[in-house]
C-alpha cells in the first residue's frame, strides 16, 4: 500500500510538472497575479477584521497596489527616459574613448614587455568598432520587439494580471481551505506544519527582500548621483533590482559604475569614491538591512537562491524566475523534514530500533 501511494504521488507530481512545461507561455499573468495576492493577503485580512467585506477589501488593495506602481513610474520614468536617451546619444563617444584608452594601455604594455607590434594590432582589432557594436545592439533590440509573442506577453501581463490578482486575493482563504480539505487526513497536522514553515520562509524572503532591494536601489542611486557619476540613477536602480539575486546587484552595479567612472573622471580619487559607494552599500546590506529586514527566519542559503533563479530562468524564462524561490522553499522544507525523519529512524541509528523493540506492547496487542 505504501509503494502504491508513492507511485500515485510521483505520477501526480510528474503530470503537474509536465502541465507547467506545456502551459508556460501563458502562465506568466496567473503566476504574477498569485504572487501579488500572496503579498497583499495580510492587508486584506486586516481590512476584513475591520468589518470590511472581503471583495471590497480585495478591490481596494488591488487599486492601491497598482496606483502606487503607476505613481512611481510617473515619477521616475521621465528621469530614467532622459538618462537613457542621453546614454544612447553618448554611447558612440564613450566606446571611442574606451578604445582610445585601450590603445594607450596596449602601447604601454608593448613598451614594457616587448610584445610584437603585429600581436598588439590583432588584439586592438578585437576590441571592435563602435559602429558595429551599436549595429549589433540595434539589431538585437529590433528582433526582440519584432516578436509578436513578446508583445502579447507584455499586454497580457499588464491587462490580465490585475484581474487575476483580484480574484486570487478575493478567494485566497477559500482556496487555502479547499487545499486543506484535500490533504490526507492521517498526515494532516504534519502537512499543516510544513505548509506553515513554507509560508514563513516565503513571507520573510519576498517581503524582506523587496524592502532590501528598494533600500539598496535608493542608496545606490542617491550615492552615485551625489558623486556626479553620469547615469548614476539608472545604475543605482538597476543594482537595487538585481540585489534580489544575492551578490549579483552589487557585482553588476559596481563593475558598470566603476567602468563609467574610469571614462568620465580623470582622478582616481573620484573612481575610488564611486567604488566606495558600493562597498558601503554591501556593509549596510550585510550588517544592517539584511538582519533587520530579513532576519534569521529565512532558511534559504544564498547559493541555493542563485541556483534556483538561474535554473528557473533557463527552464521557463521569467515565469521560472517567479517560481524559483517558492519551489526552492518547498524543496528546502521537504528536505529538512526528510532528514529529520531519517535521523530519528533505524536507518541512521540502530539503537532507535532496539529501543522500539524493547518497549512493551500495548494491552490490546499483548499475547
Amino acid at each position: 500500500m505504501l509503494h502504491q501511494r508513492q507511485v500515485i504521488w510521483a505520477v501526480l507530481i510528474a503530470c503537474f510538472l509536465a502541465l507547467i512545461w506545456l502551459l508556460s507561455p501563458i502562465l506568466l499573468p496567473f503566476v504574477a497575479g498569485m504572487a501579488i495576492a500572496y503579498v497583499l493577503d495580510p492587508s486584506v485580512d486586516w481590512l476584513e477584521r475591520q468589518r470590511v467585506p472581503r471583495t471590497l477589501g480585495a478591490a481596494i488593495m488591488i487599486v492601491v497596489f497598482f496606483l502606487t506602481i503607476l505613481l512611481v513610474l510617473l515619477l521616475f520614468v521621465p528621469l530614467l527616459q532622459g538618462q537613457v536617451t542621453e546614454l544612447i546619444q553618448r554611447l558612440p563617444t564613450m566606446l571611442t574613448a574606451l578604445r582610445d584608452r585601450a590603445d594607450s594601455l596596449l602601447i604601454d604594455i608593448q613598451n614594457e614587455i616587448g610584445v610584437a607590434p603585429e600581436e598588439m594590432r590583432s588584439l586592438r582589432d578585437q576590441i571592435g568598432d563602435p559602429g558595429q557594436a551599436l549595429s549589433y545592439v540595434a539589431g538585437l533590440l529590433g528582433s526582440v520587439v519584432a516578436q509578436g509573442a513578446a508583445f502579447v506577453n507584455i499586454v497580457s501581463l499588464v491587462l490580465i494580471t490585475p484581474v487575476v490578482a483580484f480574484y486570487f486575493l478575493r478567494d485566497w482563504d477559500r482556496l487555502v481551505d479547499r487545499i486543506d480539505m484535500l490533504l490526507p487526513r492521517q498526515h494532516l497536522e504534519v502537512a499543516r506544519e510544513q505548509a506553515r514553515e513554507v509560508d514563513e520562509i516565503l513571507a520573510g524572503f519576498v517581503r524582506g527582500q523587496a524592502l532590501l532591494c528598494l533600500s539598496l536601489g535608493t542608496f545606490y542611486a542617491i550615492g552615485l548621483t551625489a558623486v556626479g557619476l553620469d547615469f548614476g540613477l539608472i545604475i543605482g536602480m538597476l543594482a537595487g533590482i538585481l540585489s534580489f539575486i544575492p551578490f549579483v546587484g552589487a557585482i553588476v552595479g559596481g563593475v558598470a559604475s566603476v567602468g563609467l567612472a574610469l571614462l568620465q573622471f580623470d582622478s582616481f580619487v573620484s573612481v575610488a569614491i564611486v567604488a566606495g559607494v558600493f562597498v558601503v552599500g554591501q556593509v549596510l546590506e550585510g550588517y544592517v538591512l539584511q538582519p533587520w529586514l530579513v532576519g534569521d527566519r529565512v532558511k534559504l542559503h544564498p547559493m541555493w537562491v542563485i541556483f534556483a533563479l538561474l535554473a528557473g530562468g533557463a527552464l521557463f524564462g521569467f515565469l521560472g524566475v517567479l517560481l524559483a524561490v517558492p519551489v526552492m522553499a518547498i524543496i528546502g522544507v521537504a528536505a529538512r523534514f526528510a532528514i529529520s525523519g531519517y535521523m530519528s529512524s533505524s536507518l541512521y541509528d540502530h539503537s532507535v530500533q532496539d529501543k522500539l523493540s524493547g518497549q512493551p506492547l500495548p494491552d490490546d496487542q499483548a499475547p
